[in-house]
C-alpha cells in the first residue's frame, strides 16, 4: 500500500467508524457487532501508526485516551456560564410566570426540559470541530478538559449534517448512566477501593482524572440542551435542540412545549412518576421562555436569566423501622453493617435494606434496634439512613456495638489508622474472602474465564475443590462433571437448581485453560492485592516487567513506578511478605500463567537511563506533547507525573503548573526547554 491509498483508507474508516459510533451511542441503532467495530479500529490504528501524518484530528481511535493532564489549564468563558435560579414550590413558579408575563406583555409559551444530575460543560466548535471544552467552574473561567471529553462517545468529535455556524458553543451536561454506575461501583469494591457516593460525584470525578484513558474506561455519556454564537439563525429554544440533534448531538427526547404555567406544573408532575424509569439521574425540571427573541428582551439579572427557572424535586424520604443489622465481608475483609428496615415503598421500589458503611457512620447515626430511621434515595442508587426519628424510640433501646469479630469465621476484627472499615484479617482461610477473591480472579477485566460465572464458584467452594485462586488450574472435566447445587429463592422465587453437566463441565475447563494466555498485567490484577486495581496492574508491569521483580523490590523501589504512593505500595510489599502468597504465585507459575509483561519497544538509545523526568505545560499541541513523552521512555528514563526529590529535571512548555515550577526551584531541579531537552538526546 502507497502513501496515498494509505490516506484514502484512514480518511474512510473514520468516516465509517464515526457514523457507527453516532448509530450506537446517539440513536441507539448500531448495524455491526461490537466485534466488527473493533476489527474497523484496529485496523484503523495500525494504519495511523504506519502513517502517522494522516492522523485525523477526529480520529475514534483518538478516543481511547492515553494522554496524562498533570494539571488542567484554566480558560474563560466566551460567554458566562451563569446558574438558575432554583424553586422547589408550585407558588414561586406561579410567581415566576406572573413576572414573565408582566414584563412581556405579549403571547409567550415555555419549554420544558429535564435537569440533568451531572457536570456542566461548554464545548466550542470550529468548523464543526471539536477544539475546547470547558468545565463551568466559577461562571467566568472553567478547566480545560478537552482531552477528558473527547473519549465520551456520544459527543461528536465532527459534526455531522449541514448548517452548523463556523463558530458556536453547546452546552450540556455529562452524566453518568446508572446501569454503568452500578457496575463500576461494584468494581471498585471487587478491587477493595471505596464506592462512589452517588452517579454526579462519579461523573464530576472522572472529569478530572489526570489518565484519559481511565476517563475512556469510564461509561460517561452526554446530553446537550443550549446553544450559543454570534451567527445562529434560530428563532426559538426549540429550533435549537432540532438543529443540535441533526448535528449528530445526543439531546433529550423528554421535553415539552407549553402554553401556560398549568401545562408546565403538568409537565413536572408528569416527570415526577416517571423519573425512577430513566436510566440516568435528574434532580428537577428547567422551565425556559421558548422564543430566543422573548429572551433578550427579558434579559439578566447579575446571577441567572430572567426567562428561565429550575424547579427542582425534593430528594425522596420515608420513614421506616429498623429491625435488626447484618455484618457482611467482602473479598478484602472489610466487614460492612447493613440494616434490615420494615420493606416500605421508596422511589418506584420496595427497600427492605439500607448500607449504614461502616462503625463510624453507626455512632454518628446512633441507630438502634427497633429505632423508626429517615431512609432516602434521592441521587444515591442504594437507599441511606440520614437520621432516627428520636419522638418514636424506645424508652429502654440500646446502643447498637460494632462487632468485635469476623461474623463468618470469628477472627478478632482489625481496624487500620487513617481507615475507615473494619477487617477481618483472616484472608486465607474466611470463606467470603476467598470466594471473593475467587470471584474477582475470573472477572472480566481479570482472567475473563466467563464459564464460571455466578454461584458456579460457589459449588467448587462447597466441594471442597478450590480454597485459592490456583486451585482453579487443578480441575478436570471429571473432577467437576455432575457437581450440582440447589440455590434457595429470595422473597418468595423459586429454588434454582444449577448443575455441571457435560458441556457446562467442557466449557469451564476451556474457559480456564484459555485464561492461561492473558497479560501479565491482568494476571496481576487478578490475584486480588489490595488497593492494586487495573491501572495499578499495569503500571507495575509496565515499570518492573516481572513478578520477581515486583516480590523483590522494596517498598522504596515500589513507590519510583508511576502511580504507586505510600499506601499502595505498602500494601504490595505486605503481600508478598507473606510466605502463602509466594507459595501461591508458585502454583500460578507452574500452571502456566503469565508473569512476565509482554516484551517493549527496543530504546532508541540509553542516553537517560535511570533518570527521572517530568513534562509539563503545552509544547503546542497534545500531540506533540505526547511525542515528548514518549522520548522519554524510548530514551532510557522513567517519566514522571509529579516533582519529588528523586526528579532529576522538567521539560517545561508554556504555562507549565506554577506549583511544579515552586517545587522544582525550592528542590534545586533543574527546569529545560524543549531544545535543551532534544539537544540532550542527540
Amino acid at each position: 500500500m502507497n502513501k496515498e491509498e494509505a490516506q484514502i483508507q484512514i480518511n474512510q474508516l473514520v468516516k465509517e467508524l464515526n457514523d457507527h459510533n453516532y448509530r450506537y451511542y446517539v440513536l441507539a441503532e448500531p448495524v455491526v457487532s461490537d466485534f466488527e467495530f473493533d476489527m474497523l479500529l484496529e485496523k484503523l490504528t495500525t494504519l495511523e501508526k504506519e502513517y502517522p501524518e494522516f492522523l485525523l484530528p477526529d480520529s475514534p481511535s483518538q478516543r481511547v485516551g492515553g494522554t496524562v493532564t498533570s494539571e488542567f489549564a484554566s480558560a474563560r468563558h466566551t460567554y458566562p456560564m451563569l446558574s438558575l435560579s432554583n424553586t422547589y414550590s408550585e407558588g414561586e413558579l406561579r410567581e415566576f410566570d406572573d413576572r414573565v408575563r408582566k414584563l412581556l406583555d405579549a403571547k409567550y409559551e415555555y419549554i420544558c426540559e429535564l435537569k440533568f444530575d451531572g457536570l456542566s460543560i461548554s464545548l466550542t466548535y470550529e468548523n464543526g470541530l471539536l477544539t475546547r471544552a470547558l468545565t463551568r467552574g466559577d461562571g467566568e473561567r472553567g478547566d480545560d478538559v478537552t482531552t477528558n471529553i473527547k473519549t465520551i462517545r456520544s459527543i461528536p468529535l465532527r459534526l455531522v449534517g449541514s448548517g452548523y455556524p463556523e463558530l458556536f458553543e453547546v452546552r450540556g451536561e455529562i452524566i453518568l448512566p446508572r446501569p454503568g454506575f452500578e457496575k463500576m461501583n461494584l468494581d471498585r469494591i471487587e478491587i477493595g477501593e471505596n464506592p462512589f457516593a452517588n452517579p454526579r460525584n462519579a461523573a464530576a470525578g472522572s472529569l478530572k482524572l489526570q489518565d484519559s484513558a481511565e476517563v475512556a474506561r469510564r461509561p460517561l455519556d452526554g446530553y446537550m440542551y443550549y446553544t450559543l454564537g454570534e451567527t445562529l439563525s434560530f428563532k426559538t429554544h426549540s429550533e435549537s435542540l432540532e438543529a443540535l440533534a441533526s448535528w449528530g448531538f445526543k439531546i433529550s427526547d423528554k421535553t415539552a412545549l407549553c402554553g401556560s404555567i398549568d401545562e408546565v406544573i403538568g409537565f413536572i408532575n408528569k416527570m415526577a412518576r416517571e423519573r425512577d424509569k430513566l436510566t440516568f439521574d435528574i434532580d428537577g425540571i428547567v422551565i425556559k421562555v421558548n422564543s430566543l427573541e422573548q429572551q433578550q428582551a427579558l434579559g439578566f439579572t447579575a446571577k441567572s436569566p430572567r426567562w428561565a427557572i429550575a424547579y427542582k424535586y425534593k430528594a425522596e424520604q420515608v420513614t421506616t423501622q429498623l429491625l435488626s443489622i447484618d455484618y457482611q465481608v467482602g473479598r478484602t475483609g472489610v466487614v460492612t453493617p447493613v440494616a434490615n428496615l420494615k420493606p416500605v415503598q421508596l422511589a418506584g421500589t420496595v427497600v427492605k435494606r439500607a448500607s449504614l458503611h461502616n462503625a463510624d457512620i453507626m455512632a454518628k447515626l446512633d441507630v438502634r434496634i427497633g429505632d423508626f430511621v429517615f431512609v432516602e434515595k434521592g441521587g444515591e442508587i442504594i437507599p441511606k439512613i440520614i437520621g432516627v426519628d428520636l419522638g418514636k424510640r424506645d424508652l429502654f433501646a440500646e446502643p447498637v456495638v460494632f462487632i468485635e469479630t469476623c461474623p463468618e469465621c470469628g477472627t478478632k476484627l482489625e481496624r487500620q489508622e487513617g481507615e475507615a472499615g473494619n477487617f477481618c484479617p483472616n484472608e486465607d482461610h474466611c470463606p467470603p474472602q476467598i470466594k471473593g477473591k475467587l470471584e474477582h480472579f475470573i472477572h472480566r477485566k481479570a482472567m475473563n474465564i466467563d464459564s464460571l460465572g455466578e454461584g458456579k464458584i460457589e459449588i467448587l467452594y462447597d466441594n471442597k475443590l478450590v480454597k485459592d485462586i490456583a486451585d482453579l488450574y487443578s480441575l478436570t472435566y471429571d473432577s467437576i462433571l455432575n457437581l450440582e447445587k440447589v440455590f434457595k429463592g429470595n422473597d418468595g422465587a423459586k429454588d434454582k437448581k444449577l448443575s455441571f453437566k457435560e458441556k457446562t463441565a467442557e466449557n469451564i475447563i476451556n474457559g480456564i485453560n484459555t485464561s492461561k494466555s492473558a497479560p501479565f498485567e491482568r494476571v496481576l490484577f487478578a490475584i486480588g492485592i489490595r488497593y492494586v486495581g487495573e491501572t495499578v496492574a499495569r503500571k507495575l508491569a509496565l515499570h518492573f516487567k516481572n513478578i520477581d521483580a515486583i516480590i523483590a523490590a522494596s517498598n522504596e523501589e515500589l513507590q519510583v513506578a508511576e502511580n504507586i504512593g505510600e499506601k499502595v505500595a505498602g500494601s504490595i510489599f505486605t503481600f508478598f511478605r507473606k510466605p502463602e502468597n509466594l507459595v501461591l504465585i508458585e502454583k500460578l507459575k507452574s500452571a502456566g500463567l503469565n508473569m512476565v509483561a509482554d516484551k517493549q519497544p527496543d530504546l532508541l538509545s540509553s542516553n537517560l537511563a535511570g533518570k527521572s523526568i517530568v513534562v509539563s505545560g503545552s509544547f503546542g499541541s497534545s500531540k506533540r506533547r505526547k511525542e515528548l513523552e514518549e522520548m522519554v521512555a524510548m530514551h532510557g528514563a522513567k517519566l514522571a507525573g509529579s516533582v519529588t526529590s528523586k526528579t532529576d529535571f522538567v521539560v517545561a512548555g508554556e504555562n507549565m503548573g506554577p506549583e511544579k515550577h515552586q517545587k522544582a526551584l525550592k528542590l534545586g531541579i533543574p527546569v529545560i526547554s524543549e531544545d535543551e531537552f532534544l539537544e540532550m538526546l542527540k
